[in-house]
């Protein structure tokens, strides 16, 4: 579990204000499902999402997200990543292919997280933020993420990664506003998706 407590430059759990924030969240709360929820309903309720809201800058680093709370779904989840990180609770991070305008291609990669919690194991959760027919919830066992797979060439990946995708963070990086990230959204194949380490079986352990 270790590789899924790392601080990193892009999850940088250390930085005085995600720990400040961390231990202000988890005040009160008991157990570590109990700090994973308060965590995920924060991310998702006070980061703005970059497109609904229509906000600047790309953000990608944890510590930037929280700076300028907004970001997209991959950033949101690289600061829910951090403050559970924070509180010693194993966070990873998961990802979809789903079509960009529900209507099949273009399609581009969602990212959200997986949490392990003692008394059930990895759970997935996804704090992109909620809005009409969006409605994401932290409710284990049951899993509420944001978005369910409707066409033939989106993907809901299994794997458990240790570290977001660096297809994922390097689009981040190369934007500055959040519609000319909408124009490049990260997105990989069905048929490459193994060679990042991502798979559609459903038994396939957590990958680092």
């Amino acid at each position: 579990m270790e590789e899924y407590l790392k601080a990193s430059e892009v999850i940088d759990w250390q930085h005085l204000e995600v720990v400040e924030l961390a231990k202000q969240i988890a005040s009160g709360h008991q157990t570590s499902t109990a700090i994973a929820k308060a965590c995920f309903e924060w991310v998702r309720d006070e980061i703005h999402h970059s497109v609904d809201y229509q906000m600047n800058p790309v953000t990608c680093r944890a510590s930037d997200v929280l700076k300028y709370k907004t970001g997209y779904c991959y950033a949101k989840s690289h600061l829910l990543a951090a403050l559970l990180r924070a509180n010693r609770i194993p966070t990873g991070f998961c990802y979809q292919r789903l079509s960009i305008d529900d209507k099949g291609a273009p399609y581009s990669l969602h990212g959200f997280n997986a949490i392990y919690l003692p008394e059930l194991g990895w759970y997935r959760v996804d704090a992109r933020g909620n809005k009409e027919g969006v409605n994401a919830q932290f409710s284990p066992p049951q899993e509420q993420l944001a978005f369910e797979i409707q066409f033939p060439q989106e993907a809901d990946f299994h794997a458990i990664l240790s570290e977001p995708l660096r297809i994922v963070v390097e689009a981040l990086q190369a934007q500055a506003t959040w519609d000319g990230m909408l124009q490049n959204l990260p997105d990989i194949s069905l048929e490459s998706a193994k060679d990042y380490g991502l798979v559609m079986d459903s038994e396939q352990v957590p990958v680092s």
